[in-house]
C-alpha cells in the first residue's frame, strides 16, 4: 500500500466519523426540540427507548452536552443512576463527560480564541481569558472545579484549550478530578430518585 492510499483511507474514515457525529448531534437536537431533555422523566423515557443501546446513547449525550453546553448534563447524571444503577450510571456519565471535556479542550486548541470568545459575551471572555493566562493557581482551580459540583466546568474545558496547559496535564486533571462528583451524584440519585 502506498502513502496516497493510506492518506485517502484516513480521509474517508475521518469523513465517515464526522458524518456519524453530525447525525448523532442532529438526532439529539431533534430530541431536544421535541422536549426529550426537559425533565428527568422525559429523558429517562427517551434513553430507555433505545433498549440495550441505552448506556451507549447516554454516554454519547453526556459527551455532547459538554461540547455543546446548552444541553442539561445534570439530568443525564440523574437518569444514568436511575436507569442503570449507581455503578452503570457512573460509568456512562464518567466516560461521556470525560470524552466531551477532552473534545472541548481540543476544539479550543485547534480553533483558538475565535471559538472560545464566541461562547462568552464580550467583557466576560476578556476577564476570564486574562485570568486563566496569568494565574499561577489556574491548575489548582481547574482541578477543584472538576471535583466540586455546580462548577461551570464545560466552559473551563474550552478556556483551558487556549492556555499553555498541555493536553496530557488537562487529561490527567479530567481523569483524576471528574469521577468524584459524578460518583457522588450516582450514589445519591440511585437511592433518592429511584
Amino acid at each position: 500500500m502506498n502513502i496516497d492510499d493510506s492518506s485517502g483511507k484516513k480521509k474517508w474514515i475521518t469523513a465517515f466519523l464526522l458524518l456519524m457525529c453530525l447525525a448523532f448531534c442532529a438526532a439529539l437536537f431533534k430530541a431536544y426540540l421535541d422536549g426529550r431533555f426537559h425533565s428527568v422523566e422525559t429523558l429517562q423515557r427517551y434513553i430507555a427507548g433505545f433498549g440495550l443501546l441505552g448506556p451507549v446513547i447516554l454516554t454519547g449525550i453526556q459527551a455532547v452536552q459538554v461540547v455543546l453546553p446548552v444541553l442539561p448534563g445534570f439530568l443525564g447524571c440523574i437518569v444514568g443512576a436511575v436507569l442503570f444503577g449507581w455503578m452503570g450510571g457512573f460509568w456512562c456519565n464518567y466516560i461521556g463527560i470525560s470524552a466531551g471535556s477532552v473534545i472541548a479542550f481540543w476544539l479550543a486548541r485547534k480553533y483558538g480564541k475565535d471559538l472560545v470568545s464566541r461562547m462568552f459575551p464580550g467583557k466576560r471572555y476578556e476577564k476570564w481569558a486574562t485570568w486563566a493566562a496569568e494565574s499561577r493557581f489556574y491548575t489548582i482551580v481547574l482541578f477543584l472545579g472538576m471535583v466540586l459540583p455546580l462548577f461551570p466546568d464545560d466552559f473551563f474545558c474550552y478556556f483551558t484549550g487556549i492556555t499553555r496547559m498541555t493536553a496530557r496535564k488537562f487529561t490527567a486533571i479530567i481523569i483524576f478530578g471528574k469521577p468524584w462528583c459524578i460518583l457522588a451524584y450516582s450514589l445519591i440519585f440511585s437511592t433518592v430518585v429511584s
